[in-house]
């Protein structure tokens, strides 16, 4: 886990060592280990390294081959970098190192960027490859890692963080108005791949580009989408799904130093705390796991915690704050995020990980994506019954609705149905021209009652995303779109603020494959989510 950042001038200027040092100095946060640059003509590289595998002088960035023809600097984990050194020495490939950005590199060199495909982890990098004459980059399958990028007057930036670009001396702060008003009149964040900051974007997950050096063209693709995702589903699912999520958490807890939990106390966390206690045991690990939680009065699953430090024979470790303690923190924590958040409780996640560097932690799991792909919010019920109705009729959805009621208490199933179809017709205005209608007397109303400056209105984007009807399509969206976008960036960006790399073993893309190639039913039956 570390900051990358780069600088491409235009043609016939030379990349400014003193550039790359200013933009390297507001990301020391991300990797506090170590420093590197590098420069090749138009080019310059710049890294700060928070090490975690190899903690070696072998593991230096920026890392080229042993020929000079390619240079690297990568930000995240490939976690399956064993399985992958040994077929790549197989293929008569040399290593200098026993970390994972060399494996990649060398992925590379031997699959061009077909390697893709291979990798399980979380990643951004961008490689100078000589030989074409190009820049190579990529972000992860979920964009767990960040790319920002400007491309702008033949010279292209890109940097994990805003604050970087914006600290090489050559962007000038612009309001992206769009952006700005549909946080401030929707609440919308993290949905596009536009950011607060007009002229800087962010590269989507799942995608690569590249950047030809010669004519300066910049070409972006999509390599991959969970919607096209296939997978095998013979045999029991249950054990399937067992087996995938044992080996995600396996392969999460490689490091060369400390790995702790954050235990909300709900089923995601206590799943990792129990698998890797597991794990540890296997191993003859040396020392208790390390849990750290906090305990909110208002929702409080302390029982679930102390459940689970027993079973696991983990050392607990609390969070203690107060309302004034977080507002106190505010001010710092934004400057991290680079832009607004959604509500206080990135407050809390962000002292939580203080917390855990003060332990001496440098690499903590949790359970973020559970929810998203594994249908774990009470909303996707509404597309799950809209798709039993679609295949088994009025009367089977009727049973399924009646069994959350029974459960949850929240709304009779007349109601339940009624909500069903008035969701159904809305998706069906969505798609018509009518919808159009729908949104200009929507701004009418919000431009009548005084709360917004007709020039903030005038700026919201004439359509926003929907989420689908049915559960497949929602899933997609809740990954894509929105919340995890968001609640990955505050994830990134709270951990970094504290050298903690946060890994996500729900977001294994093998395990999401499976889950999101499941029929609806091993997600959500009658009242209970995340079935499986």
């Amino acid at each position: 886990m570390c900051g990358i950042l780069g600088i491409v001038e235009p043609d016939g200027e030379s990349a400014n060592p003193q550039t790359v040092a200013r933009m390297l100095s507001v990301l020391r946060h991300r990797g506090p280990d170590d420093e590197g640059s590098y420069f090749s003509g138009r080019i310059g590289f710049g890294f700060r390294r928070l090490s975690i595998l190899d903690l070696s002088p072998a593991g230096h960035q920026p890392m080229s081959t042993a020929d000079g023809a390619l240079t690297i600097i990568f930000n995240g984990e490939t976690y399956n970098f064993i399985e992958l050194k040994h077929e790549l020495e197989s293929r008569g490939h040399v290593f200098r190192s026993s970390g994972d950005s060399e494996v990649l590199l060398h992925s590379y060199l031997e699959w061009g960027s077909s390697c893709l495909e291979r990798l399980n982890g979380m990643w951004a990098f961008v490689i100078h490859d000589r030989r074409n004459n190009k820049l190579f980059g990529a972000r992860d399958r979920f964009g767990i890692k960040p790319f920002h990028y400007c491309n702008e007057a033949g010279r292209f930036i890109f940097a994990s963080e805003i604050k970087s670009i914006r600290a090489s001396g050559y962007y000038r702060d612009q309001l992206n108005e769009a952006v700005a008003s549909s946080f401030l009149v929707d609440g919308r964040l993290d949905e596009t791949d536009e950011t607060f900051y007009r002229g800087i974007r962010k590269l989507p997950p799942g995608c690569a580009f590249e950047y030809s050096l010669e004519g300066s063209r910049f070409r972006e693709y999509r390599y991959w989408d969970i919607r096209n995702a296939v997978t095998s589903l013979a045999g029991d699912p249950a054990e399937r799904f067992a087996e995938l999520f044992e080996d995600a958490v396996r392969v999460h807890m490689r490091s060369d130093v400390p790995v702790g939990i954050h235990l909300s106390g709900g089923l995601d966390s206590t799943s990792i705390a129990c698998a890797s206690a597991r794990i540890r045991q296997q191993t003859d690990a040396s020392g208790p796991l390390s849990c750290f939680s906090y305990i909110s009065p208002e929702f409080d699953e302390s029982r679930y915690i102390r459940a689970t430090v027993a079973q696991t024979g983990a050392r607990l470790i609390e969070l203690e704050t107060s309302p004034e303690e977080l507002w106190a923190d505010l001010q710092q924590m934004l400057w991290f995020q680079d832009e607004p958040v959604h509500t206080l409780t990135a407050l809390v996640s962000y002292q939580l990980m203080r917390a855990t560097a003060k332990h001496g932690i440098k690499v903590i799991l949790n359970g973020q994506g559970g929810d998203e792909t594994l249908a774990g919010y009470p909303n996707y019920f509404r597309h799950y019954w809209n798709d039993v109705e679609h295949a088994k009729g009025l009367r089977q959805a009727w049973r399924e609705m009646g069994a959350f009621y029974n459960v949850h208490a929240g709304a009779k199933p007349a109601r339940l149905m009624a909500q069903l179809f008035m969701q159904r017709s809305f998706y069906q205005l969505w798609k018509s021209s009518l919808y159009r209608g729908f949104v200009g007397r929507r701004r009418q109303k919000r431009a009548r009652n005084g709360w917004f400056a007709p020039d903030l209105l005038r700026e919201l984007p004439k359509s926003a995303p929907r989420t689908p009807a049915d559960l497949s399509g929602a899933l997609a969206y809740t990954q894509m779109v929105e919340p995890l976008p968001l609640y990955l960036r505050l994830e990134d960006r709270n951990s970094m603020a504290h050298s903690i790399e946060a890994r996500l073993p729900f977001l294994d893309y093998r395990l999401a494959e499976f889950a999101y190639c499941l029929p609806d039913d091993w997600k959500l039956s009658g009242w209970t989510t995340k079935r499986i």
